[in-house]
């Protein structure tokens, strides 16, 4: 899998509690496009969900051990130290026996209402302290569907 560095969330990362991604994808700010003029001059919004899809990958890169589930979620926030984020997505709970190297979290794609400008992933974990677990995810140039 081909990951954009500017658009990794979490590069190995471990998830033995509940955590926020080690990083934060700053999608820039909503603006006015220069070759737009005239009275309807607006600043457009954006959406990284509508139009063409954008692929996500977020993918189990060691074994996960001692928790009962992990879920994965998009957050989204108008600024970087996420005061006020709001949830735009959010797998159901995987459970740890599932949790394997390989295992790929059911999120492809920025998901509608990605459309703030702070984007991260947070990992909300079930049942005791995990001993192991590590997660890799982010933007990719494309996701491989066959196996």
């Amino acid at each position: 899998m081909i990951f954009d560095t500017q658009g990794l969330f979490s590069d190995a990362q471990a998830v033995t509690a509940n955590a926020v991604s080690t990083n934060v994808v700053d999608l820039g700010e909503n603006g006015t496009p220069t070759s737009r003029v005239g009275p309807g001059n607006v600043p457009l919004d954006k959406d990284m969900g509508k139009g063409m899809k954008v692929p996500l990958r977020i993918q189990v890169v060691e074994d996960f051990a001692t928790l009962t589930s992990v879920a994965v979620a998009v957050e989204v926030d108008t600024v970087e130290n996420f005061a006020s984020p709001t949830t735009v997505l959010e797998t159901e709970a995987v459970p740890v026996a599932d949790l394997v190297v390989g295992y790929v979290f059911n999120i492809d794609y920025f998901p509608l209402k990605t459309d703030q400008r702070y984007v991260r992933l947070s990992y909300t974990t079930a049942g005791a302290a995990g001993t192991a677990g590590r997660i890799t995810a982010g933007v990719t140039a494309g996701n491989q569907t066959n196996p």
